[in-house]
């Protein structure tokens, strides 16, 4: 997105999670713990949402907006537990768990962005762990930044906006639970402990020096709420990033 007499200026980049099928892979969820798993292309959708309004307003800053998108599903080509990949930055992931597979596709996308846009910040989103539920509920999202002006910017954007979010800490003690004997490091904690804090950790490999927030967000409606009639995908992270993007413009 490039408005008019931006083109040569440092972008605002926005990468959503765009897993439009979870089946957790060969770690394969629970019948129950699938039947949503359409939604895990909910970060996409959210940044989608949020370059519309970008179109509609004639938002005055250059955007890049990146969307991941593969489905985790079973197969002969299937990657494996033990398995070690090579990220885009060059860094080797041992996998841990099939079923971590959304900030596979996020790192990639984190690397794009850093190696060919040059950009002044960047903001994921992504329906990316149960943890951060499990935490805050379903209303609010969870957020990570490296940046403190960044940070009060996230909460001022969601506050006027009303579509809410809670600064979560990245700890970085917590790194020595990705910790890999044969890579870089491992796609997931093996504690069930802190395991949003530990995905954020993972994600901030792959942003370097860049000013950057990340959003764990769940983007489902379990049934009917305010002007949402009926259960399903709820555009949570849309009015969020918009308050953002004018706090940023302010």
């Amino acid at each position: 997105y490039r408005p008019t007499g931006k083109k040569n200026k440092s972008p605002l980049v926005f990468v959503g999670k765009g897993i439009t099928f979870d089946s957790g892979g060969l770690d394969i969820k629970s019948a129950g713990g699938m039947r949503l798993m359409k939604k895990d292309m909910g970060g996409s959708a959210a940044i989608v949402g949020l370059a519309y309004w970008m179109g509609l307003t004639e938002f005055p800053e250059p955007c890049d907006f990146i969307l991941p998108l593969a489905e985790n599903s079973v197969g002969a080509d299937s990657f494996r537990p033990g398995d070690v990949l090579t990220a885009r930055n060059g860094a080797t992931v041992e996998i841990h768990n099939t079923d971590a597979e959304g900030r596979l596709v996020l790192a990639d996308a984190l690397s794009l962005a850093v190696e060919t846009a040059k950009p002044k910040l960047i903001i994921d989103v992504a329906t990316l762990t149960g943890a951060v539920k499990v935490g805050l509920g379903t209303d609010i999202a969870g957020f990570y930044s490296n940046d403190e002006k960044l940070a009060a910017a996230v909460t001022e954007g969601s506050d006027k906006y009303s579509d809410l979010v809670w600064r979560m800490p990245l700890f970085q003690p917590y790194e020595r639970m990705l910790k890999s004997n044969v890579a870089t490091m491992t796609n997931c904690a093996s504690s069930r402990f802190g395991g949003s804090i530990t995905a954020a950790l993972f994600l901030s490999k792959f942003v370097g020096t860049v000013p950057w927030a990340h959003y764990d967000i769940y983007s489902w409606l379990d049934g009917e709420k305010g002007a949402l009639r009926e259960s399903g995908g709820s555009g949570q992270g849309v009015q969020f990033l918009v308050g953002l993007v004018e706090s940023l413009k302010a």
